[in-house]
């Protein structure tokens, strides 16, 4: 069966519904058993890497919620610009929570077949999270 944008952007959007809902099983649905994830090191997270990094994003934004601004794509890729945002109640990356609310934008391409991403490429600005929980100064 052949993957359609149609197809490929539904599920994307159920998988950021059920982010948005608190569900993480719900979420990681989105991601095949062999999945690989670059972006989020060590280089490629297989899916007990890809839960292990979304347990931890979670423990430390819970309740976070992800918008998509833009969504396209051409045969088996679709493109996300996206804005994860949140407070931070929990620890992380080895900063105990601030209570700061926090915005973190990125950009994500995703590799997909009958609604299941087999692979997945990001890029977020994590520079500015460190520096709206007060783990850095913000740059000059």
């Amino acid at each position: 069966m052949t993957t359609t944008l149609e197809t490929s952007q539904a599920a994307l959007g159920t998988a950021i519904d059920r982010w948005n809902a608190g569900d993480l099983e719900g979420y990681l649905r989105i991601y095949d058993a062999d999945v690989l994830v670059h972006g989020f090191g060590p280089e490629p997270l297989d899916k007990a890497g890809v839960r292990a990094f979304y347990e931890a994003l979670t423990a430390a934004f819970p309740g976070s919620r992800i918008e998509l601004h833009d969504t396209f794509g051409s045969g088996d890729r679709i493109v996300s610009r996206f804005t994860l945002s949140g407070t931070h109640d929990g620890e992380f990356m080895g900063v105990p929570a601030t209570g700061n609310p926090i915005a973190m934008n990125g950009i994500t391409i995703l590799r997909m077949r009958d609604g299941v991403c087999l692979e997945r490429w990001t890029s977020t600005d994590l520079l500015s999270v460190l520096v709206q929980i007060g783990a850095m100064p913000a740059p000059a």
